[in-house]
């Protein structure tokens, strides 16, 4: 199991079902265990490779890129466990597979040309994305 920096400035482990470490999975006090997730069993790469198709990156009426402080995660949730286009800060863009959103990081699978690795993001290093 490798270590990511997830949610913070703090490593944790992110366990197969995309939960990282410590997550409550039911104490005595009444704190639930995580819901199941939809779409492919926990920790299972996508169903084979993205779209054969690369998304032209949006620009605002031509005047270049939008750039957001960062992407809302209740926007980039609608697009759990489907094929994902990001673009990055860093002039990086990829297909993505995000299957767990957290307050300030996404996690899933990224495509690496010829398999998916597993991958965790933080919002504020996205500058746009599509899902399909």
């Amino acid at each position: 199991m490798q270590t990511y920096y997830y949610e913070g400035a703090y490593p944790e482990r992110i366990l197969p079902g995309g939960f990282p470490s410590g997550f409550p999975s039911g104490f005595p006090g009444g704190f639930p265990s995580p819901p199941p997730t939809t779409g492919p069993s926990s920790g299972q790469q996508p169903p084979g490779p993205p779209p054969a198709f690369t998304p032209q990156l949006q620009t605002l009426h031509g005047f270049g890129q939008p750039a957001p402080f960062a992407i809302d995660p209740g926007a980039i949730r609608g697009c759990l466990f489907r094929w994902t286009y990001i673009w990055t800060r860093g002039n990086q863009q990829f297909w993505f597979f995000p299957i767990f959103v957290g307050p300030r990081s996404v996690a899933g699978f990224r495509w690496y040309g010829r398999n998916w690795g597993f991958f965790g993001i933080n919002l504020n290093q996205i500058l746009q994305f599509q899902c399909f």
